[in-house]
């Protein structure tokens, strides 16, 4: 079973750009995340430094001519597709017109760079359209492994066609957990649960956020520990496909992240089946 290709809930015609149907978004947003996934895997080496350039942004984190590559061609295909859509990503200048937008596309050309660059498979393209605040379109692709998680506001979510669900896991002790360490340790303390022997089960850390949200979403992650200064390029696609699989993201406040803001960025995130929810953050609380 596959998403239904027509998008008309979502995105009504009157905003599409003339002469493109509903039930022909989905299928060209699929084939020019494929197309930038090719644009990708050349520069990665599994278990070795990638071959492309790498330099240091303003803020000491590494990009690659991968990232930059990968998001230029996005955003002119992109852009294309939706000439009315505005844009957000990490590697594009940001233009607060989005503000006003909507319709904005959200993207991580490249997520997990210090992944990609030293040769984890961990990394992935991330992809969201939001449609006035709200992720209706959500992409993650992990090139490595040829997968594609895909989530249509109101139609389900699937992993490379077949449709996914969260883990049935009913209490936080025994929950698979992954995400940054002194948030675990948190929890297990503030519940006590220290004392019990595999009360939290930890799992190796996932350099993609955007995979680590998706994991949560096709039961292989029980609770995904987010910490703070997460922007919405990590989350939104991400978000969305966690949302349809029955899941959620949210702050420790209970509430789901707000996109497009003027600063995109979040605090401490949980990303749990709904089962979980209450427990994980009482544990954070």
């Amino acid at each position: 079973m596959t998403l239904p290709d027509d998008a008309r809930a979502i995105l009504p015609e009157g905003l599409l750009p003339k002469g493109l149907r509903p039930d022909e978004v989905l299928p060209k947003v699929r084939a020019i995340i494929h197309e930038a996934a090719l644009l990708a895997l050349p520069f990665f080496r599994q278990g070795e430094r990638t071959t492309a350039r790498v330099w240091n942004k303003s803020g000491g984190s590494p990009v690659t001519e991968a990232d930059v590559t990968v998001d230029a061609f996005l955003k002119v295909r992109l852009s294309e597709l939706l000439p009315g859509a505005a844009w957000l990503s990490e590697e594009t200048r940001d233009d607060p017109v989005r503000l006003a937008h909507d319709l904005v596309w959200i993207v991580d050309p490249i997520d997990g760079t210090r992944a990609f660059l030293s040769g984890d498979p961990d990394w992935s393209i991330a992809v969201a359209l939001l449609a006035h605040g709200e992720p209706v379109l959500g992409h993650v692709a992990a090139p490595v492994t040829a997968t594609l998680y895909e989530a249509v506001a109101g139609q389900g979510a699937t992993k490379d066609g077949v449709p996914i669900r969260v883990s049935a896991q009913a209490g936080v002790a025994g929950a698979r957990v992954t995400g940054p360490k002194p948030m675990a340790d948190r929890i297990e303390r503030r519940l006590g649960l220290g004392e019990t022997p595999g009360a939290l089960v930890r799992l190796p850390r996932i350099p993609s956020l955007a995979l680590r949200l998706v994991r949560v979403a096709e039961g292989l992650v029980d609770v995904g520990l987010v910490s703070s200064d997460a922007r919405d390029w990590d989350l939104a696609g991400a978000d969305l496909i966690l949302r349809e699989a029955g899941g959620s993201v949210v702050g420790l406040d209970g509430r789901p992240p707000v996109y497009n803001r003027r600063e995109p960025i979040h605090g401490e995130l949980i990303a749990v089946p709904g089962a979980l929810r209450a427990e994980v953050l009482a544990g954070l609380g």
